[in-house]
Parts: structure tokens; C-alpha cells; sequence
């Protein structure tokens, strides 16, 4: 079996990074990789890159994701969980092109729960709810009713545990790959 991306989207307080963790405890041969690290490096560039309000919007980020998931999958083969929030449709497709040129096959899966429920658990993580957090809201609205639910298997989590939205995937995951 070659190397593979489970790739966990969906908006904040969805679920993903928690999720991730379980995946990859349940997926033999898988790793968590955080691409949001690739954006905190380009932040950290001195003197800065154009000002942006997402580092999603620096090209060089959508490009060395891709390629630090390749070269970490040439590396050590397996499995790249990677949970993270792609709500632009052009940025999608240039990652998963970009994945797919290197012979990677994705498992797209979005962390789905209703919106009271993403408010809800958004704004029950810290003393003062992150408005970084909450404005995603309505661009993933969009980007589910237009893309992205079409692009992907959705797991609804709004009434799942963490554990049981974990289960669900690799089960999904290992379905498609006759495991």
C-alpha cells in the first residue's frame, strides 16, 4: 500500500485537531502533520511577506505544503493526517493538483457540525472567544453549500465524540483501500 493524505477540513471548532490525533492513533503507519506550521514559518519571515489577514492567501504556502508532505511521505511512506481549514476553492485544487502530481492520493474528509454547535464550541474555548475563530463561519457556510461538500466525505460532528468522528474515518479510510 503507497502513501496516502487523510486530509481533515471543516472551520474552526469542527474538530479537527483533536480528531487528527485519534486518526492517526487508529490508522497504522500515519503521522499528524499541521500544515498550519508552514504558515507560522512564513510569518515569521523577516522582513515580513505582503501584509494578509490568512497566510493561505502566500502562494509559497499552498506550494510547500504540498511539498513537505511529499518529501515527508518519500521520506517515511505511510499515512499524513493533516488537519486543516481550506475554505478556497482555488487553493484546494492547488494543493490536491499539486498532491496529485506527485502520484499522493487524498482522502478528503470535512468536520462538519451545525453552526449554533460551531459558535458554541468556539466560544467555549477561552475567557474571550477568538474573532479570528468565529469569522470563519459564514465563509465555510459558503464553501459547503457551493464546493466543498461536493469535493469531500463529510462527517457531521455535530452530536459525534471526537473518538467516534476518529472511528468513522478510518473506517471510511480503510474501506477505500480494501484494508
Amino acid at each position: 500500500m503507497g502513501s496516502v493524505i487523510v486530509w481533515l477540513n471543516g472551520t474552526h471548532g469542527a474538530g479537527k485537531t483533536t480528531t487528527s490525533v485519534l486518526v492517526q492513533q487508529l490508522i497504522p503507519d500515519s503521522r499528524v502533520f499541521d500544515a498550519e506550521k508552514v504558515g507560522e514559518t512564513l510569518m515569521d519571515i523577516t522582513p515580513g511577506l505582503p501584509a494578509t489577514d490568512n497566510f493561505q492567501h502566500w502562494p509559497p504556502w499552498r506550494q510547500l505544503v504540498v511539498e513537505t508532505a511529499r518529501r515527508v511521505l518519500d521520506y517515511t511512506g505511510g499515512t499524513l493526517v493533516v488537519p486543516m481549514t481550506v475554505l478556497i476553492e482555488p487553493y484546494w485544487r492547488e494543493i490536491s493538483t499539486g498532491l496529485a502530481h506527485h502520484g499522493i492520493p487524498v482522502r478528503h474528509f470535512v468536520l462538519h457540525a451545525d453552526q449554533d454547535i460551531l459558535r458554541a464550541r468556539i466560544e467555549g474555548e477561552h475567557p474571550v472567544p477568538s474573532p479570528f475563530r468565529l469569522k470563519y463561519l459564514q465563509p465555510y457556510a459558503e464553501a459547503a453549500r457551493t464546493w466543498l461538500h461536493a469535493e469531500a466525505e463529510v462527517v457531521n460532528t455535530t452530536h459525534l465524540t471526537p473518538t467516534q468522528a476518529a472511528l468513522q474515518i478510518a473506517l471510511q479510510n480503510s474501506a477505500s483501500d480494501g484494508g
